[in-house]
């Protein structure tokens, strides 16, 4: 199995509501590849029909053609797992004077929630391909260690798991993974198109979590 994975928000900044991070798997990743760099080629502007990249929020996109776009890629036979969370609920270990410090770790414990919605399986090699961001606080060293320290007691015995950061500019399968997380945050954010962009993909989408949504009752329970 191979998991492609990105994210869409900040963890510290007053830009969004919510952080999320979107994931795919797919049966036959080259399919999507053509498919993908076919769309590019003949559906978008004349300016971006060759870049190494074209992500979900580029300028010379409208909305209609990011809805046309993820029709197109809801097509593809794209299994969605995802989490999201709204930024006011984030535990208090991961703050520091009031405000979000730890976001490496915070970005690390996201990550392990959302992989874990893919168990149990029962394939012996499990890849996660990500987008290469720096993690304040957190070496990729230690990010891969903490993922497979997670995940390799859920998976079955000698299980080939394997995380790797790469340039999303030479993978278009992350570049997928770019548009689900943007068209997942315009939704949970409330922006324009966004419930038309959710409902394109709810049929794709096999998990789907809200991370720490009852943390602070939980706190404020034990308190009383």
């Amino acid at each position: 199995m191979h998991v492609y994975l990105d994210e869409s928000g900040t963890l510290t900044e007053r830009d969004s509501k919510y952080f999320t991070v979107g994931s795919f798997t797919v049966g036959n990743p080259q399919r999507i590849i053509n498919a993908f760099r076919r769309w590019q080629r003949t559906k978008f502007p004349r300016k971006i029909k060759v870049q190494s990249e074209v992500k979900f929020n580029d300028s010379h996109i409208k909305d209609e053609l990011r809805l046309k776009t993820l029709k197109f890629l809801a097509k593809q036979d794209i299994r969605i797992f995802c989490t999201f969370l709204n930024k006011k609920n984030i535990p208090i270990e991961f703050r520091k004077k009031g405000r979000v410090y730890e976001t490496g770790l915070l970005y690390t414990e996201i990550v392990v929630s959302t992989l874990e919605l893919y168990l149990p399986i029962t394939e012996t090699e499990f890849r996660v391909i990500r987008d290469q961001r720096s993690l304040k606080g957190v070496s990729p060293a230690v990010f891969n260690k903490t993922i497979k320290t997670s995940l390799l007691p859920k998976l079955p015995a000698k299980t080939n798991l394997q995380v790797q950061a790469i340039d999303s500019t030479t993978n278009p399968l992350v570049q997928v993974a770019d548009w689900v997380c943007g068209a997942l945050a315009r939704y949970h954010e409330g922006k324009p198109r966004g419930q038309a962009f959710y409902n394109v993909l709810k049929g794709n989408i096999i998990q789907q979590k809200e991370l720490f949504s009852d943390y602070w009752t939980k706190i404020w329970e034990k308190e009383k």
